[in-house]
């Protein structure tokens, strides 16, 4: 810390009766002590003229001057002894500086009038008579307007000026201490808006974190579901039927191309985020997810290139893939379409497709061998989806492990886009997932 520090945090410290700086008590010290002298000189003055002792009037005034060490204490008193010495032409820099002082506290404008009245008055009589007993002022012809003009202005320079600057300094401190309580609450909102700041991008961060999650789960463990459930029925059909296993090899293979594909999408996605560039297949819509990681869901660029990754997402027309790609695991679905396709928002589509392919994984993992039905109703400013299956038989088939997030999973998308999802077990067994996402775009159109 250098001497300047050392200085302001030493001066900081200081507190002495109603002194908070040093400075301030060698300030009010030096007035005293002047003003005790003028005083003490005004009073053998005095005394010379009235034939008083000196000491009967140098002591009481000397001592009225040493009142302006109290001036920032009790301006009120010093103003008024200031008043009582007056008649004997004492207390001349007591009344200016108490009277200042005065002006730059908080007392009432009329109390600060009523004793500049008072020392004005008894300065213009004192002036008066001063210049009335005055021997060189009678041996000259004045006008008879001379002594009461002088004396008044003599009365008006006492009190007018330091009323005057201490009512600027006073204003001068209201308006610094204004700003100061204006420029706090600035940083209280600042540090508020900067607390709630990050809390939005930690928020925006974990829906990043559970939007990604979701995406690998759904695009991955379908195809992987599909893969183990064509390795049992290769297993099982191997050693009897080649051709079938053959057939199954070739599913196999290409959905595992499939979820390699996907898989090396979404990891494309993590790795834009740190090199800031993207190449190989599918390059163009990592590094725009990439890009709403590093962002933020809470901010409106970052839901537009959200909109612009969904654009590159699956849509209803390829329900039917689904559909037959279970079908030739050997599942038994039954696919219903009502009504015209209207033209769905990307984001909606996409949603529709991640229900209908999240619950026929669940129905491998859980109900292997059961039927089951995929119902899809274009309506009016919406879209509804229904995947429902039988009860279990048996106990074939492959066991597929579940982290359980499916569910969650297909409930956080639709309920993301103002929908409603209901999900849970029929009366007959079963299992059944419902969907209905609104379109608002395609309800403003």
């Amino acid at each position: 810390m250098n001497a300047t520090g050392a200085a302001a945090t030493a001066e900081r410290g200081f507190e002495l009766w109603w002194w908070t700086r040093r400075r301030s008590v060698a300030l009010d010290g030096g007035l005293a002590l002047a003003s005790a002298v003028e005083c003490a000189l005004r009073g053998v003055a005095f005394a010379d003229r009235t034939g008083l002792p000196v000491w009967l009037v140098v002591v009481p005034g000397a001592l009225a001057g040493l009142m302006l060490i109290v001036r920032r204490r009790w301006p009120l008193a010093v103003v008024l002894v200031s008043v009582a010495v007056l008649p004997a032409n004492m207390g001349g820099m007591l009344a200016l500086v108490g009277l200042y002082t005065l002006a730059t506290t908080e007392a009432p404008r009329r109390i600060i009038g009523a004793v500049a009245c008072m020392e004005g008055v008894g300065a213009i009589i004192v002036m008066f008579l001063l210049l009335d007993q005055d021997p060189g002022l009678r041996e000259q012809s004045l006008p008879v307007w001379f002594r009461p003009l002088m004396s008044v202005l003599f009365g008006v320079a006492c009190v007018v000026p330091p009323v005057l600057l201490g009512m600027y300094v006073r204003a001068r401190r209201r308006l610094v201490e204004s700003l100061r309580d204006r420029a706090h609450g600035l940083e209280r909102e600042l540090s508020l808006l900067a607390e709630r700041a990050e809390e939005r991008a930690e928020w925006a961060r974990g829906e990043e974190r559970r939007r990604i999650a979701r995406e690998m789960h759904d695009v991955v463990a379908h195809r992987v579901s599909l893969m183990v459930v064509h390795a049992a029925a290769l297993q099982a059909v191997a050693a009897k039927d080649p051709e079938k296993a053959a057939r199954n090899a070739a599913l196999i293979g290409d959905m595992g191309r499939q979820a390699l594909t996907e898989l090396r999408t979404m990891l494309g996605v993590l790795r834009a985020g740190e090199s800031g560039s993207s190449g190989g297949e599918g390059s163009d819509a990592p590094s725009r997810l990439a890009e709403i990681v590093a962002v933020g869901a809470s901010s409106a660029p970052a839901r537009v290139r959200r909109e612009q990754v969904e654009e590159r997402g699956p849509s209803l027309t390829e329900v039917a893939v689904l559909v037959d790609q279970s079908r030739a695991a050997g599942m038994s679905v039954d696919l219903a379409v009502e009504g015209e396709p209207r033209g769905y928002a990307e984001q909606v589509e996409s949603t529709a497709y991640r229900v209908v392919q999240e619950a026929l994984t669940n129905v491998h993992k859980h109900a292997a061998g059961a039927a089951a039905e995929v119902r899809l109703a274009h309506r009016e400013g919406e879209v509804a989806v229904l995947v429902q299956n039988e009860a279990p038989v048996g106990g074939g088939g492959a066991r597929l492990p579940s982290g359980g997030n499916g569910l969650v999973g297909m409930r956080e998308r639709v309920t993301a886009l103002g929908g409603g999802f209901v999900s849970g077990p029929t009366d007959s067994g079963g299992f059944r997932v419902s969907a209905v996402i609104p379109d608002r775009r395609s309800a403003r159109g």
